[in-house]
């Protein structure tokens, strides 16, 4: 068993507490991802459960033990930082056997680890590279090998694409992805401050803000029954458009009452939510910029009353800025009460 748990697990630095009783389970095998905005506590959590941050209180178990007390190396966990901190005087085979031979492992049974791991990651090639012979791609896959080799019960991954460009953070992605395939039963953890990483990584997305958990779910579920205003705005891409109601109804009195919606509350729908008409609609407004995607076309317009909001066209769709536009809301409605919190059964009246 190599699932992990975290119960009421808080971190203070003095007077401060930055992570506020924290509780989540993660199960054997599953691809968990700690995403929120920078600051949120994320690499902070992922440190408490490698041991490389002191926890001020609660538990944290890995496979069925309480780990707290336990050093870093008897955790049964590897890590893969966002810097690859790999030994520039050693070639790929001795960087991803160090650990192993500096604790004594016998020789042949490192160099199977090593070529094991290689194969996996395709690096037997380079297995007599230095680190600055490969791209910043290989010496990526060199630091999760030196993971591999080490058997853990789990991955723990520190934001370990930021470092990459466009083109290496998709491909390293992918092959992420495909080693969760290949370790059966491995759990990993993975924290990423974005959320397109999050919904192609993920089994379980954990949603942080201000050192608390907002909502955890199974990416879809995040995207489309988001639990309040901060998982709905944070999850997809682009964000969710969000428009304040007064009794019901937009500020310039368009779009049916809500039932349920009295008082303040707030509307969200998706840009592909927004379907456009030549007159009538629910909201109308003015483009001020429009992204030609190839695939999807996003025109950013501002509403009589100022809002700024997004919507989709279909590919090959002709848009100019200063056009009018028009739309009727013709997919799934989210709607939020005043504290933020989402009134799904609303929401599902006004789609409906």
């Amino acid at each position: 068993m190599s699932g992990v748990i975290l119960n009421n697990v808080k971190k203070r630095y003095g007077a401060v507490e930055v992570i506020k009783g924290v509780d989540i389970e993660i199960g054997e095998g599953e691809f968990c991802v700690f995403v929120g905005p920078s600051g949120c506590g994320k690499s902070t959590l992922l440190r408490m459960i490698a041991g490389l941050e002191e926890i001020s209180s609660g538990d944290v178990q890995i496979g069925g033990r309480r780990v707290n007390d336990l050093d870093p190396k008897d955790r049964g966990a590897a890590m893969v930082f966002q810097t690859y901190a790999l030994y520039p005087h050693m070639d790929v085979a001795r960087n991803m056997g160090f650990g192993l031979s500096m604790n004594g492992w016998p020789r042949d049974e490192v160099d199977r680890r090593v070529n094991e791991a290689a194969r996996i990651l395709q690096l037997e090639p380079y297995l007599d590279r230095k680190p600055r012979q490969l791209s910043g791609g290989q010496r990526q896959r060199v630091a999760i090998g030196r993971a591999i080799v080490r058997d853990p019960e789990v991955f723990l991954f520190d934001e370990p694409l930021s470092n990459l460009d466009a083109e290496l953070r998709v491909a390293t992605r992918l092959e992420i992805a495909k080693l969760h395939g290949t370790l059966e039963n491995s759990t990993m953890i993975y924290v990423t401050h974005d959320q397109v990483e999050a919904m192609t990584l993920a089994d379980k997305i954990v949603v942080l803000r201000d050192g608390r958990v907002e909502q955890v779910g199974a990416p879809m579920d995040l995207y489309e029954t988001p639990d309040n205003l901060f998982v709905a705005g944070f999850i997809g891409s682009p964000k969710m458009n969000f428009m304040a109601l007064d009794n019901g109804r937009l500020p310039d009195g368009t779009a049916p009452a809500v039932p349920g919606a009295a008082g303040a509350a707030t509307l969200g729908v998706r840009s592909d939510a927004l379907r456009p008409v030549e007159s009538g609609g629910d909201v109308a407004g003015e483009i001020t910029v429009v992204e030609q995607l190839g695939d999807a076309v996003f025109a950013h317009f501002r509403t009589g009353w100022g809002q700024e909001m997004v919507a989709r066209f279909e590919p090959g769709t002709r848009l100019r800025a200063g056009e009018s536009v028009r739309f009727a809301l013709a997919g799934r409605t989210h709607l939020f009460d005043a504290e933020g919190r989402a009134l799904r059964a609303a929401a599902e009246r006004l789609t409906a």
